[in-house]
């Protein structure tokens, strides 16, 4: 086995290591649900997975240059770099290296490409939008007394959601009656009748 081939080897085997390992890991450490009391019911509820990086991109989370692309990279770099090492007309490394590295940039931003857009999709259909929840009817779920904290429950994009709430003049709204969401400040909903 000649030396150009083992560092591609290596290269290969490093980076399908890091990725089964990120795999496992991201299985058995990620995404953990975060529930929060309010008025003694369980209500708002997130879950959440990071991917770091660097870059400035408006997709926040995933960057162009994180450890899942250079991972593609670095495995896609030794792949491609052993199969031209071992054809006759790509066998000189000053062949098989430049072409390894291009491969590896393209399978790389493939990979970027293919999870900024799975990324794009499920933020923009799972994550309900603040400025689009004002006007939506609710139901108060922990009754809103007189200048008081409540709890409603509305339904954005599909899924149901739970916020406390302030009635938006004073008045107090009973448990399982309709009410029109009429602003929000900070995580704090005010309701109307409707």
């Amino acid at each position: 086995m000649d030396k150009v081939f083992l560092v591609y080897l290596i290269c290969f085997g490093v980076g399908l290591l890091f990725t089964i390992v990120s795999a496992f890991l991201a299985d058995v450490f990620g995404g953990h649900e975060m529930h929060v009391e309010v008025g003694g019911h369980e209500g708002i509820g997130a879950e959440g997975h990071a991917e770091a990086g660097f870059g400035s991109h408006d997709m926040p989370g995933f960057s162009p240059i994180s450890p899942t692309t250079i991972a593609s990279f670095i495995t896609a770099f030794g792949g491609i770099g052993m199969i031209l090492s071992k054809i006759e007309a790509t066998h000189s490394v000053y062949i098989s290296a430049p072409g390894a590295a291009l491969g590896g940039f393209g399978i790389a931003t493939l990979v970027f490409w293919l999870f900024r857009a799975v990324f794009r999709r499920t933020q923009s259909s799972s994550e309900s939008k603040v400025a689009q929840v004002i006007g939506l009817t609710a139901t108060v779920i922990t009754p809103i007394a007189a200048n008081g904290v409540g709890e409603i429950a509305y339904i954005d994009g599909g899924s149901r959601y739970t916020a406390p709430a302030r009635s938006d003049g004073g008045a107090a709204f009973g448990n399982g009656q309709t009410v029109k969401i009429t602003r929000i400040v900070g995580t704090q909903f005010y309701v109307a009748a409707s």
